[in-house]
């Protein structure tokens, strides 16, 4: 089981998107995807929406990356849908075709909080829009000072439920503060963002992806099985009963036991030297 488990993996050393810029650093085994169209404010299309969406779907299977960090180039996170690339071409669309978009962003959103790398957004200036939904479907979000975020909808003419965003919002920042986000469109500023916990830490520009890669490093050297479980469980509990999540964990954690890294992380304690986690 465990050898054709492994054939399954692949290595996206290689790989080379169209629509964004991919590295990973093979020392660390943390992967960044940057956004890459600063002279616009880095805005989606619906090409680079296909194409996050198809990687992150197959980052299950990857075999080289363990964290993953996404952020914008020249100072600005993403301005959100590319306004004469999606906005106009959607208001000449039927229903059946704009229904099959709006699924496929939501399946973006989907493929980020289902694959099991950790991802961490490192925000800085705009984060807008759809940007502002990428930074809100990641794990962990960094920012600058600088950074302004808005679920800027219904600005547009359109709900405040865009690819998750009634529902993930307000488990990240409460209800009350994102009804107010969501209804108004209005600009949560960096401060704010890290006050109610949508930041988990604000940083100077010049070291906001030096801060994120650290944090990505970190997460990539630790218990890289542990990590992924820890994932799932966080995103299955939302739906779950008390009786129900507890039991989940019991079994999680049990099968977390019976891993190697667990043993490992022992004999390093009982020997006081750092554990080195391999996954299995």
């Amino acid at each position: 089981m465990g050898n054709a488990m492994q054939e399954t993996k692949r290595s996206f050393s290689d790989y080379r998107p169209e629509h964004f810029l991919w590295d990973i650093d093979r020392e660390t085994r943390v992967a960044t995807v940057r956004l890459n169209r600063p002279e616009r404010k880095n805005p989606l299309t619906f090409e680079s929406y296909r194409e996050m969406r198809d990687l992150f779907r197959a980052l299950a299977d990857a075999s080289d990356v363990r964290c993953v960090v996404l952020t914008g180039a020249g100072g600005n996170f993403s301005s959100g849908g590319d306004v004469f690339d999606i906005i106009e071409p959607l208001t000449k669309m039927a229903m059946p075709d704009l229904l099959a978009f709006t699924r496929m962003t939501g399946d973006l959103v989907k493929a980020m909080r289902k694959c099991p790398q950790p991802i961490i957004a490192a925000v800085d200036g705009i984060c807008a829009g759809a940007g502002a939904i990428l930074a809100m479907a990641s794990d962990l979000r960094l920012a600058t000072p600088e950074a302004r975020t808005a679920f800027l909808f219904t600005r547009v003419g359109l709900a405040g439920a865009d690819m998750g965003a009634c529902g993930i919002l307000p488990r990240l920042i409460g209800q009350g503060r994102a009804a107010e986000l969501l209804f108004t469109g209005r600009t949560m500023s960096a401060a704010e963002g890290h006050a109610w916990g949508f930041y988990n830490s604000l940083h100077p520009a010049g070291d906001l992806e030096a801060e994120a890669q650290k944090l990505a490093r970190s997460l990539a050297d630790g218990p890289w099985f542990a990590h992924t479980m820890t994932k799932t469980m966080l995103n299955q509990e939302w739906a779950m009963g008390l009786d129900e999540l507890i039991e989940s964990e019991a079994q999680a954690q049990a099968i977390c036991m019976a891993t190697h890294d667990f043993r490992r992380a022992f004999e390093a304690f009982a020997e006081k030297r750092k554990p080195v986690f391999e996954g299995n």
